[in-house]
This record gives structure tokens, C-alpha cells and sequence, in this order.
């Protein structure tokens, strides 16, 4: 096996660390440069040219767009940095560092793009999609969702000197607390780089820093051009553009409704013109008493907050339309204008009808690459047809999509409203709905969803739940009758407990309060019963970040003297009945905001402490007001079969 090092640089104004530490054996290299006391320089070239000749790989936080840059100028200027003295060394060092974080903030390329570089790189911030700006996240977020014991950001700047043994180590330490923690985060997102060393190994596509969405576009150009015989890079390069999508043109002639209000709804569709996919498509119908909101992202609809329960006759069914997006590209024989109707028969025969077959094996005996890589090419063909970067790009592609699912949707929501008495719409999110309804209308409800189907050629996907618990569309608790229950959104928690890769990116903050509601109404445990039961510190943590002009400081009266303590820019803590405020004041015009406001005081846990747990001195009184709130507006029990 190739040897894989974890590896973090420190590049400072008088100061140049090197960490590595194999993924494996934990055996940890060091090399410092400093101005005046160390000259690691030959020893870490010759670390480097091992790692080129025995393509060893490097395994890094964003060292794509920094590290990397860094080892290749090393290794490109080896003879020359030789030749300098450790000062001169350090000098050059960062100034590179600094032009490269100055190419990266100004959106620019880097100068050695990867497939210049001469050590293979697994850029675990790139697989992750974490510079995506909707994800984009830190190192040091991401040890506070791990619950990392030592949350550092960098103790001194970078742009002041260092001067003593003591600061080298310091620096030092922290290197390797970032290089600890970047292993970790590869350890958790062990599943996206299996996928994409098999898939380079059956499809010859070198996709593992690609980001789900990219590897889905290059598969499927790949298999494609394939499958057409044409030129790549031609292919690459094509788009089209549209100065208006007519919405009467994009729409499927079997669309029809029932209804005056949907009807009125779908006349207004068809006169509409579209110049702006992402703001011009936006309506709201009401019906029946709901509102339905229209938009690019999908249709939304949410009863009022409230405990909805299946009890007696009373059931609740939720549907949902399998593969949405793909599925109607399929069975409307849907391309983008340029690639023609090769495109949706390559995109069904080779690609989403594959995957299907694959799914519909044994799990041993499934294709990790094809289950999951051919996901992310299924869709790719509506997540990027809207993007001018892509080869996909036409928007009238994605308008057609997403239009002709809603309307979809919407029939069968309508059929479903009007035809079975008192039946109540909980909610609509994207590609299903969820209904309470009496259960001797269940044979109804499921011929009219058979109806549907034969009718879109779509299929549809079921549950039961016992209750449901819903804050808003985004935000509920749904119980399956089998006992497992899904959280969504405010009421999340397992996956971030268990630090799942895909939520590395989120606010895990006080998530105890999520577990305790989810208990509460799961489980049937008292929330203050709960929370003298869970000692795990971390739950009761909170994370905050500033960026910018702006200090955070902790702010404190001790013996009559009011100090205020500098602290990082990223920061955990806990609410605490001892302890300090933590404030964050802007540097240029001295604005002053507490973390927490009010009264609650909080206790820093940067640095795990074990103790006995009462030691942590933790305030039930905050948590439990706040889970107390959150179930007050969940708790009453609306009427049954009754919106108002």
C-alpha cells in the first residue's frame, strides 16, 4: 500500500511549519524553518522528492488551493532554496503563501492547477463541496461539528514574528492539531473517496477531488461521448442560450386539472415568460384553505405548527416521487437543445436504467460506483442545466423540469383533496405531500395515486406515519408506525451526532435541545429528566464564529474590576449558572454584541476538560426553557380531519 500523508503548512512572516503523519502507521514527520533558530530545508526537500518517486499522496484541508501550491514551488525551486540561508528560505515561503491566498481571494486560478502538481492530492474540503458557497465551511468549524477536543485557530498571526523555542512549539502543536483533525474528517469521508477510486478504476475518470456534482457531470459526459462517438472537448464546449423560456412551450400536454383555482393557475403559467430562471418563476395558489408556493426550488406547502397523530380510524400516508427529476426527463424524452435526442436515450438506457438494475441486486452484490456514481450523473443533468459553466447548459432544460413537476405534484395533491372527504394536506416539499385522512378511504387514496402514475409514467414511493410533529415545512419530526422516526432540519440530530460527513458543514450547536424534544415526543421522556440523564458535555455545546472587524472577548467582573479577554475567532461553549459573557466588539466603530443575550452566563470549552459532570456547573434552566418553548408550540393537539 502507498503511503498517505495527512499534511498541514504554517507559513509565517519569520516561520515555515511542516507536519506530515501517515493515515495509517500515525508515523509523523516535522520540519521548521525558521529565520534564525531551525533549517529544515534539506530534510524536507528530500522528504518531498521520496513522496514524488514513490507516489505517495498527500492528504489535506483546501490543500489545493494552498499547500500544494507550496510543495510544488519547494519542489520546483529545490536547488535554488539549497542555496539560501534559512531567512532568505522563510522569506520566499511566504511570499508565495501570500500570492497564493491572494489568487484564491480574488477567485482566481492557482498557479499550479492539479494536474501539474507532482504529489497526488486528496483535498478532503474539495470532495466534501465545501468551498460551494452554500456549504462553504472552515478546519475549525469542522472540529467543532467532530466535537474535536482541542478547537485552535492559530495563536499568533501569521504576520507577527516569532522569536523563542516556546512560540515555534506553540505553532508547531497547532499544525499538528489541524493535521489530527484533517485525518479525522477523511476517516468520515471514507464513503465519497471509495466511490471515486472505484469509479477511476472502472471508468478511467481521475474525479477523486471532484465534488458529487462534478464527478455526476464528467460521468456522464464521459459515458455519453461514449456511447455517441463524439469529440469531448467539442462536447464540452457547447451551450445554449435562450433570451426567453414561453411556459406554454415547456409544458406536458397531459397536464390538466379539476379545479377552477388550478385551472386559473395554469392558464397565468402559460402566458408567462422566463428571462430569469432563478427570480421570474414565482407563484402562490390557495386552495382549500392552503397556500402553495411556486418556485425554481420546488413546490412548498405546510399546515399551521402542531402534534398531528394517527389514532383510531385516523392515518396518516406519505408519498413521494421516486427519482423526480430524472424520472421525468426519461419518460418525456427530455435533452438539452444542443445534445440533442441522443442525449435522454444514452441518459435512460446507460445510465438511470442501469443504476436501477444495479439497486435491484442484493446489496452484496451491489456496485458501489454504479449505485452511487451514477446517482450523481442522473443528476447532474437538472443541477447543472442551469449552470452556464456546464456543458448541460440549457435553461429551458431545467424550467421544463422543474415547472412540469410541480404541476405534476399539484395534480395529484388536487385529485387527492377533492376526492377524498376531510382529508388533510400536512404538507408539500418538492417531490411529495403527506396527508391525514380516515382509513376507509385508503383504497381511494391508493387508486388515485395508481391512476397518477399510469398516467405521468412516474412512480411513487410510500410510508406510514403515527404522528408527525411540524414546525414548518422544513422543520418537523415524522414517526414511521414501525417506531424509527425522521427529523428534518431544527429538530436534526443523529447524523450530526455522529458526525456524518455530509452535516461536517452545520450547526450542531446545543444539540442536546433537539435530542431532548425528539425524546420527549418519541420516546415519552419529561425533557428534565432527560437532561440530568445525558452527560455528554458536547451536547450542551454551542459554536460561534465571527469574521471580519470584529474581537470576540470574554467579559467578566472579578473583584470589582470589569476585564474583557481576547478570544479566537471561533469559539465553543456552554451555558453555564458560573462563568463569563462572551461578546463580540467591532473593531473600528466599538458596537458591542452579547453571544447570548440576557442574563445567561457561558463557560468557554475550547479544550476538552474530562471532570465529573456536575463539576461542569452546566444551567438546566436555559436548556429546558428553551425545549419547553419548542414543545409549547409543537403540543397542542390539533382536531383531527380539520384545518381550523
Amino acid at each position: 500500500m502507498k503511503t498517505h500523508w495527512v499534511m498541514d503548512y504554517e507559513t509565517m512572516v519569520n516561520l515555515f511549519v511542516a507536519v506530515f503523519q501517515d493515515y495509517v502507521s500515525k508515523e509523523t514527520h516535522i520540519f521548521k524553518i525558521h529565520s534564525s533558530l531551525n533549517n529544515d530545508i534539506e530534510p524536507l526537500i528530500k522528504f518531498l522528492k521520496r513522496n514524488k518517486s514513490s507516489k505517495e499522496k498527500h492528504i489535506s484541508f483546501n490543500g489545493l488551493s494552498f499547500d500544494s501550491q507550496i510543495t510544488q514551488f519547494i519542489l520546483s525551486k529545490s536547488n535554488a532554496l539549497l542555496k539560501m540561508d534559512q531567512a532568505e528560505i522563510v522569506t520566499a515561503i511566504y511570499n508565495v503563501a501570500q500570492e497564493t491566498i491572494s489568487l484564491s481571494n480574488s477567485n482566481e486560478f492557482s498557479k499550479y492547477p492539479e494536474w501539474k502538481l507532482s504529489i497526488d492530492q486528496i483535498d478532503v474540503f474539495k470532495i466534501n463541496h465545501w468551498d460551494n458557497r452554500a456549504k462553504r465551511t472552515s478546519l475549525k468549524w469542522t472540529q467543532f461539528s467532530m466535537d474535536w477536543p482541542n478547537l485552535q485557530d492559530m495563536p499568533i498571526h501569521f504576520k507577527t514574528p516569532v522569536f523563542t523555542k516556546e512560540e515555534i512549539d506553540m505553532i508547531t502543536n497547532y499544525c499538528i492539531n489541524d493535521v489530527e483533525s484533517t485525518k479525522e474528517i477523511l476517516h468520515l469521508s471514507k464513503p465519497l473517496i471509495n466511490v471515486r477510486r472505484t469509479i477511476k478504476e472502472k471508468y478511467g475518470l481521475n474525479c477523486m477531488n471532484f465534488s458529487n456534482t462534478k464527478l455526476g457531470s464528467k460521468l456522464l459526459l464521459g459515458l455519453y461521448c461514449e456511447a455517441t462517438g463524439k469529440d469531448k472537448n467539442e462536447v464540452s464546449n457547447s451551450r445554449t442560450y435562450r433570451s426567453g423560456i414561453h411556459v406554454k412551450d415547456i409544458l406536458f400536454d397531459y397536464i390538466e386539472f379539476q379545479t377552477a383555482p388550478f385551472q386559473s393557475f395554469l392558464e397565468k403559467l402559460k402566458s408567462k415568460i422566463i428571462y430569469n430562471t432563478k427570480s421570474d418563476f414565482s407563484f402562490k395558489l390557495k386552495f382549500k384553505g392552503y397556500d402553495f408556493h411556486y418556485g425554481a426550488g420546488g413546490i412548498h406547502q405546510c399546515i399551521k405548527p402542531g402534534k398531528y397523530h394517527a389514532e383510531g380510524d385516523i392515518i396518516i400516508k406519505d408519498l413521494d416521487v421516486a427519482s423526480l427529476y430524472p424520472s421525468i426527463a426519461c419518460m418525456n424524452n427530455m435533452s438539452p437543445a444542443h445534445l440533442g435526442d441522443e442525449f435522454f436515450q444514452v441518459y435512460k438506457k446507460d445510465i438511470v436504467d442501469v443504476r436501477l438494475a444495479e439497486k435491484a441486486k442484493p446489496k452484496e452484490d451491489r456496485d458501489i460506483a454504479i449505485i452511487e456514481g451514477f446517482k450523481e450523473a442522473a443528476n447532474a443533468s437538472y443541477g447543472n442545466s442551469n449552470s452556464e459553466y456546464s456543458w448541460l447548459f440549457d435553461p429551458q432544460y431545467t424550467m421544463q423540469t422543474t415547472i412540469n413537476g410541480q404541476l405534476l405534484l399539484s395534480m395529484l395533491i388536487e385529485d387527492l383533496l377533492i376526492n377524498i372527504p376531510e382529508s388533510v394536506l400536512l404538507q408539500t416539499n418538492t417531490d411529495g405531500a403527506t396527508f391525514q385522512l380516515d382509513k376507509q378511504y385508503l383504497n381511494r387514496y391508493d387508486d388515485i395515486c395508481k391512476r397518477w402514475e399510469e398516467k405521468t409514467k412516474l412512480l411513487l414511493e410510500f410510508a406510514d406515519y403515527s404522528d408527525m410533529y411540524i414546525w414548518d415545512v422544513n422543520n418537523y419530526i415524522s414517526v414511521y408506525t414501525d417506531g424509527n422516526a425522521k427529523c428534518k432540519g431544527r429538530f436534526e440530530w443523529e447524523d450530526l451526532q455522529n458526525h456524518k460527513y455530509t452535516h461536517l458543514h452545520k450547526n450542531k450547536s446545543h444539540l442536546i435541545i433537539a435530542k431532548a424534544i425528539y425524546n420527549y415526543f418519541v420516546n415519552g421522556i419529561d425533557p428534565e429528566e432527560y437532561l440530568k440523564s445525558n452527560t455528554n458535555i458536547y451536547d450542551y455545546c454551542a459554536g460561534v464564529k465571527i469574521k471580519g472587524d470584529w474581537t470576540f472577548y470574554q467579559s467578566a467582573i472579578i473583584k470589582g474590576i470589569h476585564i474583557q479577554e481576547p478570544q479566537q475567532k471561533t469559539i465553543r461553549y456552554y451555558i453555564s449558572n458560573k462563568g463569563s459573557k462572551i461578546i463580540k466588539i467591532n473593531n473600528s466603530d466599538k458596537r458591542e454584541i452579547q453571544v447570548e443575550a440576557g442574563k445567561w452566563l457561558q463557560t468557554i470549552f475550547n479544550t476538552y476538560i474530562e471532570k465529573p459532570f456536575e463539576e461542569y456547573d452546566i444551567n438546566y434552566d436555559y436548556y429546558l426553557g428553551t425545549i419547553k418553548k419548542e414543545i409549547r408550540i409543537l403540543e397542542p393537539i390539533i382536531n383531527q380531519l380539520s384545518l381550523f
